[in-house]
């Protein structure tokens, strides 16, 4: 199948593309280039080859979700500028 310069003012239409005669020749032979180049790789050897998600293996790289005691209350509650019961005391907003 080759691109014809119809081909080309369709694609061009659809695209609401205006495109001179010099220009359709030319994207004519590009987009003819392309279908050639596609053929080509249509012809290599590719039996027994499994298809591909991603070019590298990929793999989980997160550690294991353990539960882990957290740091006592009072060390964390150490750093805040009010505490009152137990709990952070901030300013009353309304």
């Amino acid at each position: 199948m080759a691109f014809t310069i119809k081909d080309v003012e369709h694609v061009a239409q659809l695209a609401r593309l205006e495109l001179n005669e010099a220009e359709k020749q030319v994207f004519a032979e590009q987009l003819n280039s392309i279908l050639e180049y596609v053929e080509r790789l249509n012809e290599l050897p590719i039996n027994g080859i499994e298809p591909l998600a991603h070019i590298l293996p990929v793999y989980n790289v997160f550690r294991a979700d353990e539960i882990q005691p957290g740091p006592p209350r009072e060390e964390i509650l150490a750093n805040a500028p009010l505490v009152e019961d137990g709990q952070y005391k901030v300013p009353k907003i309304m």
